[in-house]
């Protein structure tokens, strides 16, 4: 057996029964062994014996059932996109054509009113209504009822029957001559509108991974044997080659240094906010920026098999997962719908048979459709999502997968990134143990460097108010050492012990404690000496954000776990932590070790992720709630869920809140919509006829409806009032 796995990018999927649909179908095909489609991501992965089944055997089964298949992701984006403009196309189409048709239930024109209601309802039915017949169709064939054959049945219901009222109004008695032509249009409406913001979430779903491709280098400077350099394509390096990495360069590939050094910016791997220093023997990663040397480095892996490849494929891989949402609605409609037809029918043949009324056989089984028209149903959730999406924006909570309110409030961890998260992510002076008077010289020697500490200690003497102005000579940058410089009568050196030791530099016991201790407590230090004599330490933090204490706090009372997952190194991380108060701690984690624990945490427990940097995206996908900070990198924001607009930490705690609070308001309006109809389909049946002579008309019906869909409007409308 010849086992080959075999990745598609399907469009044309446009719900969950469609993804269902092809793998029910190719899995009766002989050589097939497994297949998985993700609606949500618009993958398959097909597990194949290539010796029975060839792989575009499988694809032409594919498009044979109407859909697309293509293998490069850029042209199933732009389906995607092309999608999403469809769909809001037609809402805008049906969103306009209803207010016109409220404009003439409310200003008539004598005699072509109901015509003119016709015709606009007949637009709004049958094109932007078409993709629930279809869905409807398609949800049937595979025995599910869902809201789509909610929504198909009961705007037909009120569609119908308003037609054959305007188009033969004398099968009907005066009394019985009504239309229901713009309750049926609104229905359609509100859907479409849940149907986009879903939409909306999907098409910019991989938005990340597109950028994320673009950000390793596609080009590198390969050495050749002669030591000349040719410009080749990342994907064309081979193991073994060396390549070239100047100043300010990003790296090129997963490979080891043969010779230079430099401090490298790893951030978007580590996330730790200070370049490192790294140097021969030392491996590098694709992707990664060499801030200020000169570098030969040999090639470990395939561009394929680089570090930032394997974070691609863990994001896709995150991306494909189904969200883990209990859909309360379909599976109700998938007991309602069959039961409303159930009714309708024996409505029906009671009146027909045993009571011998042909007219109100008809009328009741038609008023029994109307009534169960699913306007309560179909607003139930869309209208309060808008709201809690709206009320979420003005308190800066940008809320872009409104399906993540419903998994909130099982969230039992919330795991955190340190730098940039809960800490500021820039380095600051915490103390100087130093004499002032040599401020103004070793702030006029960070000013000819663009090291990140160079910038913290200028900023520090600026807020001192002290002016350096002194003049500076032989300047030099010492890569993963630190600074070094002359004035016309001093040296001065400014960097980590390793530098002092290189240069003879006297340091008394009492500044080798002092440097030692700071270190211990977690936070970064620097010796400066003048003329060979250490005359101080200088202490550096990246502080943390304001309201960071408050949140823990406020999780724990929730009986939330809070946990620090960060790439820094072990002491700085439990610093943080012990300021905090979180007590788990897993400190020099890379992203596939993060995306592992989040999986494994995944198996028994709801969690959230919070974070900002490009090596927190994987998480934040793969979380069942993410959460990335406006300040964090296009592709975290684009792989998260929520984002906190002005980058209050504090609103994580509002986001769990709202979701709370919107459960609630839906929950009601699902009680509502259910009692309303468990209420009203028993009247409209005529259950009352025997005893009371009471029938229901039409007319009440839709009246009933109406108030019905009004109740939870104004239900859901609450929302924006609520105090998080």
């Amino acid at each position: 057996m010849a086992k080959e796995i075999i990745n598609l990018n399907i469009s044309g999927m446009t719900c969950v029964n469609c993804s269902n649909g092809i793998e029910k179908v190719t899995k009766k095909l002989k050589g097939l062994q497994n297949s998985k489609v993700s609606f949500t991501s618009n993958t398959g992965q097909f597990i194949i014996d290539k010796e029975i089944l060839d792989k575009y055997k499988l694809i032409s089964k594919i498009k044979s059932l109407g859909y697309g298949v293509v293998e490069d992701l850029e042209a199933l984006e732009e389906i995607k996109q092309k999608a999403y403009l469809d769909l809001r196309n037609v809402f805008v189409t049906s969103f306009t054509l209803t207010l016109t048709m409220f404009y003439f239930v409310f200003f008539p024109l004598e005699n072509f009113n109901t015509y003119i209601m016709f015709f606009l309802a007949s637009i709004v039915q049958f094109y932007a209504g078409s993709r629930f017949y279809t869905l409807a169709y398609k949800a049937l064939r595979h025995k599910n009822y869902d809201m789509n054959v909610l929504v198909a049945l009961g705007t037909s219901a009120a569609y119908f029957y308003s037609a054959f009222v305007v188009l033969f109004p004398e099968l009907f008695p005066s009394h019985l001559r009504f239309i229901y032509f713009d309750g049926a249009s609104v229905i359609i409406t509100f859907v479409l509108l849940g149907r986009l913001l879903e939409e909306r979430s999907r098409a910019k779903a991989s938005d990340f991974l597109k950028k994320l491709m673009d950000l390793a280098p596609q080009k590198a400077s390969l050495v050749l044997k002669n030591d000349e350099l040719k410009i080749v394509d990342v994907k064309d390096l081979n193991i073994k080659d060396i390549v070239l990495v100047k100043q300010g360069e990003k790296i090129s590939t997963d490979g080891i240094i043969i010779k230079g050094g430099a401090d490298i910016d790893a951030s978007m791997i580590t996330g730790e906010s200070l370049p490192i220093y790294k140097t021969i023997g030392q491996t590098v990663s694709a992707g990664t920026l060499n801030t200020n040397g000169l570098l030969y480095v040999e090639v470990l892996t395939n561009s394929n098999d680089t570090t930032i490849s394997k974070i691609i494929d863990l994001l896709a891989k995150a991306q494909s997962q189904e969200m883990p949402i209990a859909r309360f609605a379909n599976k109700v409609a998938n007991v309602f719908v069959p039961t409303v037809i159930f009714i309708c029918i024996l409505t029906f043949l009671v009146w027909y048979f045993i009571v011998g009324d042909t007219l109100s056989a008809i009328l009741a089984s038609i008023c029994v459709l109307i009534i169960s028209c699913p306007c309560a149903l179909g607003l139930a959730t869309p209208i309060a999502i808008v709201s809690s999406v709206s009320k979420g924006a003005k308190e800066g909570i940008l809320i872009k997968n409104p399906e993540v309110l419903e998994v909130i409030k099982d969230i039992q961890y919330v795991v955190f990134d340190k730098t940039g998260t809960l800490t500021k992510g820039e380095i600051s002076v915490k103390d100087i143990h130093i004499n002032k008077q040599y401020l103004a010289l070793i702030s006029s020697v960070q000013k000819l460097s663009e090291h990140p500490i160079s910038k913290a200690l200028i900023k520090y003497v600026e807020n001192q108010n002290i002016k350096s102005n002194e003049t500076i000579k032989e300047f030099k940058e010492i890569a993963g050492r630190g600074l070094s410089a002359k004035t016309d009568n001093k040296s001065i050196l400014i960097g980590n012990q390793a530098l002092m030791n290189e240069n003879d530099i006297t340091i008394s016991k009492f500044h080798l404690n002092l440097f030692n201790n700071i270190l211990k407590e977690g936070n970064g230090a620097i010796l400066v000496s003048i003329d060979k004599i250490c005359v101080g330490v200088i202490s550096l933090e990246d502080s943390l954000k304001q309201g960071a204490k408050k949140l823990i706090d406020d999780l724990k009372k929730k009986n939330i776990t809070p946990v620090l997952l960060t790439g820094d190194n072990e002491i700085t991380a439990k610093h943080i932590a012990l300021q905090l108060g979180i007590k788990e701690v897993h400190a020099q984690a890379l992203p596939p070790h993060k995306y592992e624990f989040i999986k494994e945490l995944q198996k028994k427990y709801k969690v959230m992720f919070v974070g900002d940097g490009l090596n927190d995206a994987i998480c934040i996908k793969q979380a069942n709630i993410g959460i990335a900070l406006n300040s964090g990198s296009d592709i975290t924001k684009d792989a998260g869920d929520i984002i906190l607009m002005n980058n209050d930490i504090s609103l994580v705690l509002k986001s769990i809140n709202l979701s709370f609070k919107t459960m609630k308001i839906i929950k009601q309006n699902l009680f509502w919509a259910f009692f309303y109809n468990s209420l009203g389909i028993p009247l409209a049946a005529g259950v009352l006829y025997p005893v009371f002579s009471i029938m229901l008309s039409p007319m009440y019906a839709g009246i009933a409806m109406s108030f019905s869909s009004l109740c939870v409007v104004l239900n859901s409308l609450r929302l924006k009032m609520y105090r998080l």
